[in-house]
């Protein structure tokens, strides 16, 4: 009603509101074909270039008689892009009916022969792209061969003409192979090879080679194209490239036209002159190829091509300057060595990382999933209840026994509890005593039951049955368990693993920058310089430098100055150099530790023997931990050698993982008790020593004390546990100790320990042995204690024997640090926890 009313009060309304309904559906229309057109223009600009392509590369030609490119161009996009064979085929016979001199007819039958080769070959499914560079030299040897029959004259001259187009164009084919496709595939990464580039800058000069004789106001069209397209290469990769280009465009147009031979120098000039100036961007550039050509133009041309040459140069720097970023950044990232180039494959080499950090993160996420599954206890694989067992017993005895029993009804039914608790404390009996007899049974029980030797019988056989049964319960809950518990370990350093890459994923340019800027202040020559990890003792970088065989430039220079703007003292990890005395060596810079351990050993065979069943073992862990260990396997021999190596082995492996300390010894427990039915079992002594910080963890398992000398102090280091291999539930006890610069720690087995017998307080002993020890070289301390034991038990070896010994001291770095002026201290990224 409201509406009528408007309309009959305001009649203009409605006619307004349909106005604005049209304009709005008008706008849309305009809108939607707008976008439909960029649609087109993006799908179809491809088609378009290639298109053209074919046309200039159809027109073109070599000593004003050859036309190698145009068969070589269609047979490539012929195995690529075989939705375009037919506008190719079009463009190529275009051009070629405006080419200057006549070869319509040999082209178009080369394309046809193409052609038919092609459909020939995927009649027999043998259409490969690697038949391409024959089939082009054969199309174009037939053709030209039997035009030189049926020509007017044959001649030696028309015979190497025919064969030089052929092989012309049969390099060409191989040529296109490698350039084509960056027109017709999108890559993921920008990488192309220095061939690749080549390759495409003799497409681009082929190309150009069809424009030979188009003027604009008296200009040579290649001529300002073939500048062009130099301005472009050398401002993206410098004088090499730029000169390259040149000397590619101008071979390629000087073998179009012989009167512009003076080309090939003249470009290679100019471009190597743009690409020096590259620094001033596009401006000093196209300054650099105008002085370039301009100067060559005065010793190469005549003074009235000179003006002409000049114009020309004017007119491919004003198409340059109006060139868009966008495409020189494009150009940039195909071409190796520049900052697009690099940021490209920083991105790439990120979303890998990023993608694998994920993967990896869900891999982990299964395998915990999988320990959960596996720690979960289902009822069926619990140990059986008390009241499960009565009810078994119960059945069996029943079923074996009573059922045949004249007395049943009488034992059962009239007195089902008496006898019920009759069979329960026979039961009871028979699991504290299996070998019951049956003269040992309570004198009521054979009162009240008439079978009693029978009822035992079955009982004594049943409770076998379940005690195997549990065995074997035991041992596949103690198997699941063990697979839980390395799942869940697996799951952590996959975690850990996870967060390492996504960390190693930080870019840091500016560090990497600053570092360079700050060697290169010295006047080092660095190629590259790549920052893995800056965190606070656990640098690593990565230089690759100029090298010269007898400088040293890595420990001497390098090294002290990045400990001075890092404020941490960095040292040579890994140094690769050349083979000869120069070139460019890779050196792996990291943090260097504050402490550094010496180790010493010695041991003995029970009796002399040369195989002792002890095991030592001193490395590096990694994160800056070193381990030393020691390992006593039951007995003695072979049999007690492996069982002690393997433990230290499983454990030192386990540990270099990432696998939490406890977790690795509970671990190689597991594998030690389910490896065999025997009673095997090992002892384990181990000391983790933080060389960042000289904090040690002592994991002890059944093992001897340890001992610390300080001085004139000795401080004993203990742990009260079983060895591994002996119960599934152990318990570790870690100890944590604080070690000092100067301080040594002995580690020794039960053999060196308990040699002064039960009479003799062994650890008075011991520290006693080790206070008499003068020197502070770890061996000698080991060799004089070992001496001493052996000389106390009268030259007797009653065991194995082997005593470890490890010094802590002071790293003292090779070089001091190095202070530059002016050179601030590296920001390193924050983390947030």
């Amino acid at each position: 009603m409201m509406e009528k009313w408007n309309v009959i009060a305001f009649p203009g309304m409605k006619k307004a509101k349909e106005q604005d309904g049209e304009k709005w559906w008008l706008k849309w229309r305009q809108t939607s074909a707008a976008m439909k057109t960029s649609r087109f223009v993006a799908a179809n600009k491809w088609t378009f270039l290639l298109t053209m392509m074919g046309f200039l590369l159809g027109k073109a030609t070599i000593l004003n008689e050859l036309s190698p490119f145009a068969v070589a161009y269609f047979a490539v996009i012929a195995f690529m892009r075989r939705d375009l064979l037919l506008p190719v085929f079009a463009s190529v016979v275009a051009g070629a009916i405006f080419a200057p001199h006549h070869h319509f007819l040999s082209v178009v039958w080369e394309l046809i022969i193409i052609f038919l080769m092609q459909k020939g070959l995927e009649s027999f499914e043998k259409a490969e792209i690697s038949y391409a560079p024959i089939m082009v030299f054969t199309s174009a040897f037939l053709v030209n061969l039997f035009g030189a029959l049926i020509g007017p004259s044959l001649s030696w001259y028309t015979l190497t003409m025919t064969v030089m187009d052929a092989v012309l164009s049969f390099v060409l084919t191989l040529v296109f192979l490698q350039a084509v496709p960056i027109f017709t595939y999108r890559k993921k990464n920008y990488n192309l090879r220095n061939e690749e580039i080549l390759c495409l800058i003799i497409l681009l000069a082929s190309v150009m080679t069809g424009a030979v004789g188009w003027q604009i106001n008296g200009l040579s069209l290649e001529h300002i194209l073939s500048r062009y397209l130099i301005l472009l290469f050398a401002l993206v990769g410098g004088a090499p490239l730029g000169a390259s280009v040149g000397v590619i465009t101008g071979l390629i147009l000087s073998l179009a036209d012989m009167s512009a031979i003076y080309q090939m120098s003249l470009l290679a000039f100019s471009g190597m002159l743009a690409g020096m100036l590259r620094e001033g961007r596009k401006w000093s550039v196209g300054l650099g190829m105008l002085l370039g050509s301009s100067i060559l133009s005065i010793y190469l041309t005549g003074p009235g091509d000179v003006m002409s040459s000049t114009w020309e140069t004017c007119a491919a720097v004003i198409l340059f300057m109006l060139t868009p970023k966008t495409v020189i950044g494009f150009i940039a990232k195909y071409v190796p060595g520049t900052k697009d180039y690099t940021e490209s494959q920083h991105e790439y080499a990120k979303r890998i990382r990023d993608i694998t950090a994920e993967r990896v993160t869900q891999f982990s996420h299964v395998f915990k999933q999988l320990s959960r599954s596996f720690g979960q206890v289902s009822s069926s694989g619990e140990i059986t209840r008390r009241g499960e067992e009565m009810d078994h017993f119960m059945n069996a005895a029943t079923e074996g026994a009573c059922s045949t029993c004249f007395r049943k009804n009488h034992c059962w039914d009239g007195n089902f509890y008496q006898t019920y608790k009759f069979m329960t404390e026979m039961m009871t009996t028979i699991e504290e005593n299996p070998e019951v007899r049956h003269d040992e049974l309570p004198v009521k029980w054979n009162k009240v039951c008439k079978k009693t030797d029978q009822v035992l019988n079955i009982m004594k056989r049943e409770y076998d049955l379940y005690q195997n049964d549990m065995h074997w319960k035991r041992q596949i809950y103690d198997s699941r368990q063990l697979v839980a518990e390395q799942l869940s370990g697996v799951s952590q350093v996959m975690e850990d693993l996870a967060r390492e890459i996504k960390r190693e994923s930080q870019t840091m340019y500016r560090q990497e920058e600053q570092i360079r800027e700050a060697l290169e202040i010295m006047g080092l020559s660095i190629h590259s310089v790549d920052i893995i990890c800056l965190d606070h003792g656990n640098v690593e970088i990565e230089i690759t430098h100029a090298y010269t065989r007898g400088y040293d430039e890595c420990r001497k220079i390098i090294a002290p100055l990045l400990s001075d703007i890092l404020d941490e003292h960095i040292a040579v990890m890994n140094e690769s150099v050349p083979s000869g005395k120069e070139g460019l060596a890779n050196v792996t810079f990291g943090s260097a530790k504050s402490y550094e351990i010496s180790t010493g050993v010695a041991g003995t065979a029970k009796g002399g023997d040369l195989l002792s069943g002890d095991s030592f073992s001193a490395a590096e862990l990694g994160n800056g931990t070193f381990a030393v260990a020691l390992s006593d396997g039951m007995g003695n021999g072979e049999r007690a050698r492996l069982e002690s190596s393997t433990a230290l082995n499983i454990l030192e492996q386990l540990l270099q993982s990432g696998m939490d300390e406890t977790l690795a010894i509970k671990s190689v427990n597991s594998v030690l008790m389910l490896r065999s039915p025997d009673e095997i079992y090992a002892t384990v002594d181990m000391a983790l020593i933080d060389e960042h910080s000289a904090r040690t963890t002592f994991m002890k398992i059944g093992s001897s004390p340890s001992f610390i000398k300080r001085g004139n102090e000795v401080i004993s280091v203990s742990a009260s546990n079983l060895p591994i291999g002996i119960i599934q539930d152990i318990e570790v006890d870690l100890v944590t100790v604080q070690l000092l610069p100067g301080d040594i720690l002995i580690m020794m087995t039960d053999g060196i320990y308990d040699a002064p017998g039960y009479a003799v307080n062994k650890e008075l002993w011991i520290k006693r042995l080790i206070q008499e020890i003068t020197t502070e070289e770890p061996q000698a301390i080991a060799d004089c204690l070992l001496d001493a034991v052996i000389r106390y038990q009268g030259n007797q070896i009653n065991d194995d024997m082997t005593v470890a010994v490890a010094k802590v001291d002071h790293r003292r770095p090779e070089w001091s640090t190095l202070h530059i002026p002016g050179v601030d201290r590296l920001e390193r990224p924050r983390t947030v926890s």
